[in-house]
C-alpha cells in the first residue's frame, strides 16, 4: 500500500470512529442528561464504541494483521487499548477543556474532534511499533 493510500485509509477510519464515538455520546447524553455524570458516561461509552470500531478496521485494513484466535485478539486488543490510554488522555483533556470553557455541545464536540485528531496521529505510531509490529515485519517494505 502506498503512503498516500495508507494516510487516506487511516484518516477515513479515524473519521468513522470519531463519528461513532460522538453518535454514542449524543445518545447517552439524551438518555442520561447533560449532567456531570451524564457527560462522564457519554465520554466513556463513546470512547468504547470508537475504540472497538477502530481496532477492527486497523487490524485488517491498516496493519494487515491476519492473526486469529481469542489469545491473539485478546493480547493485541489489550496492547491496542493500552496504547490508546495515552492518546485518550489527549482526547478527553481536549474535550473536557472545551466543555468547561464554553459549556456547549458544539464546542465540546469541537474539542473532541481536535483531541481525537491529535490522538490518532500519535496512536498510529504507537500501534505500528508496539501492537501490530509482527504484521508490519511480515509485509514487504
Amino acid at each position: 500500500m502506498t503512503r498516500t493510500a495508507l494516510v487516506l485509509r487511516y484518516t477515513v477510519f479515524a473519521v468513522l470512529a470519531t463519528f461513532s464515538n460522538l453518535a454514542v455520546q449524543r445518545l447517552v447524553l439524551v438518555v442520561a442528561g447533560s449532567t456531570g455524570a451524564g457527560f462522564a458516561a457519554a465520554v466513556l461509552c463513546g470512547t468504547a464504541a470508537g475504540l472497538a470500531l477502530k481496532y477492527i478496521l486497523d487490524k485488517r485494513w491498516i496493519f494487515a494483521d491476519t492473526s486469529r484466535g481469542l489469545a491473539a485478539h485478546g493480547r493485541k486488543f489489550t496492547l491496542y487499548t493500552a496504547m490508546g490510554l495515552i492518546t485518550t488522555a489527549i482526547f478527553w483533556g481536549s474535550e473536557t477543556a472545551f466543555w468547561l470553557a464554553w459549556g456547549t455541545d458544539a464546542m465540546r464536540e469541537t474539542g473532541a474532534v481536535l483531541g481525537l485528531a491529535a490522538g490518532y496521529a500519535i496512536k498510529y505510531q504507537l500501534d505500528r511499533r508496539y501492537v501490530f509490529n509482527q504484521a508490519a515485519a511480515e509485509r514487504p517494505a
